[in-house]
């Protein structure tokens, strides 16, 4: 299934796109009592995903897709975390930057206020240096903590697009590239989350970023360097995921400060991030 949240009359509005008229979305009011937000769905678990899953197929109360605007299809998780250089292309392009080459996954933090719809503008803020980054964005659905590889599937809830924007300059500013990660509006996510069940292997799906229409980066997951399972199992062994915490899992090579000379984003650039299966989000860079 794919759910998401759209703006409605007071706020967000939750929805799945119908079964077999994905051009639809069918508004999850009737179980607003019980599951309120896109967290309440994701720890509700099997039982909640049950009835949002006969709705979809009854598809009572439908409307377009194409009139809504869409929200970030998760609240504001707990955390957000991304590791970087997990591509080895970008791992060369980073070192012909000076970069060193991490010797064991390098995560960083974006701040979850970063977090951004899947259409809206980007805000370049202050940087003069703005990136984008096309990741795969996992969505995490039960407490895991001291998870095995074998394990580390059971508790993924879904996957979605996400854009880790990126202002270099600031990101040079501190060692865990916090600061230079989480501008406002620097982590558009979506266009909503596809459930764990639809996509049968995350390691086999083609990711693709285009600015103007010219493509950018153009990889599969296959590539990663760190797959999925051994980031949750990683990460696990430290911390407690919790149900909504959300996973960017590296971005290949091709980000605009990696050519020569760099190519940062400008106001009025149009950036479109895509991977199979899952959908495409697509940001105008705003701005002065």
């Amino acid at each position: 299934m794919k759910l998401l949240r759209y703006a409605a009359e007071g706020g967000a509005g939750l929805g799945v796109l119908q079964s077999g008229h994905e051009d639809k979305v069918v508004p999850l009011t009737s179980l607003a009592h019980d599951f309120p937000t896109m967290l309440s769905i994701i720890e509700g678990g099997e039982a909640a995903l049950s009835k949002v899953r006969e709705l979809a197929g009854v598809g009572e109360g439908a409307i377009d897709l194409a009139g809504l605007r869409l929200l970030a299809p998760l609240e504001r998780p707990g955390k957000y975390l991304a590791i970087g250089m997990n591509y080895a292309k970008h791992i060369a392009e980073a070192k012909r930057l000076g970069q060193p080459t991490p010797d064991s996954q390098f995560w960083f933090n974006k701040q979850t206020s970063c977090l951004s719809g899947p259409f809206d503008e980007i805000d370049p803020g202050v940087t003069e240096q703005l990136d984008y980054e096309a990741e795969l964005g996992v969505v995490i659905g039960r407490a895991a903590k001291g998870v095995t590889e074998d394990q580390a599937k059971d508790y993924v809830f879904g996957y979605v697009v996400a854009n880790d924007v990126s202002a270099r300059d600031w990101q040079k500013r501190s060692p865990t590239f916090t600061l230079g990660k989480s501008f406002d509006t620097h982590g558009p996510i979506g266009p909503w989350i596809v459930t764990a069940d639809e996509i049968l292997n995350p390691h086999a799906l083609q990711l693709r970023c285009l600015v103007n229409g010219e493509v950018r980066q153009d990889a599969n997951t296959s590539e990663l360097v760190y797959n999925v399972w051994q980031q949750i199992s990683y990460l696990s062994t430290a911390f407690t995921l919790n149900p909504g915490d959300l996973l960017a899992t590296g971005t290949p090579s091709g980000v605009g400060i990696g050519m020569q000379p760099p190519r940062f984003l400008k106001q009025g650039d149009v950036v479109r991030c895509e991977i199979e299966g899952i959908g495409a989000i697509e940001n105008r860079v705003g701005g002065q």
